[in-house]
C-alpha cells in the first residue's frame, strides 16, 4: 500500500519545477490562504474550513476534480499531489485520507507554509516555505 511521502519545502519546489504537471494544494482554511499568504501556484482546497471547522467529506472528490476526474493518470501512474498547510500536520492528515481513498503519489510538505514555532512562539523563523524564501503571494 502507498504512503504519504514527506518532503521539505525546497524539495517540493524542485519537484514542481521538474514535474510541471504536479499539483500543489493548500489545505489550510480559505482565510489563511487569502490573508496569511500561500505558495505561488498553490490551489486552495481546505481540509477543514469555516464556518463549521469540520473535515470536508468531499476533499478527495475535489482533488479528483483537479486531476480531471483521474484523466491525469496513466499506466505510468498519476500526477504527484503535493499538500501544504501551516506546519505540516493538517496536510499529513489530508494526505493519509487521499491514500485511503486510492491516491498513490501524495506528498506532505514538512513544516508547511509557516513552519514550526520558535522560542518566542513566532512562525516563519525556523523552517517552512516562507522561511526557505520560496515564491509566495498574499491577497
Amino acid at each position: 500500500m502507498s504512503q504519504v511521502k514527506s518532503i521539505s519545502a525546497k524539495q517540493a519546489w524542485d519537484l514542481l519545477q521538474t514535474q510541471p504537471q504536479a499539483i500543489l494544494v493548500d489545505v489550510r482554511s480559505s482565510m489563511e490562504y487569502l490573508f496569511v499568504g500561500h505558495a505561488k501556484g498553490a490551489i486552495s482546497i481546505p481540509w477543514i474550513d469555516e464556518p463549521d471547522w469540520k473535515i470536508d467529506p468531499h476533499f478527495a472528490t475535489h482533488i479528483r476534480q483537479l486531476m480531471l476526474g483521474g484523466v491525469s493518470c496513466s499506466e505510468d501512474g498519476c500526477v504527484p499531489i503535493l499538500l501544504i498547510c501551516r506546519s505540516g500536520k493538517r496536510s499529513l492528515e489530508a494526505g493519509e485520507k487521499l491514500i485511503e481513498d486510492g491516491f498513490q503519489d501524495v506528498y506532505n510538505i514538512e513544516h508547511g507554509f509557516e513552519g514550526s514555532l520558535d522560542e518566542m512562539h513566532h512562525r516563519s523563523t525556523v523552517n517552512g516555505w516562507r522561511f526557505d524564501a520560496l515564491p509566495w503571494e498574499q491577497c
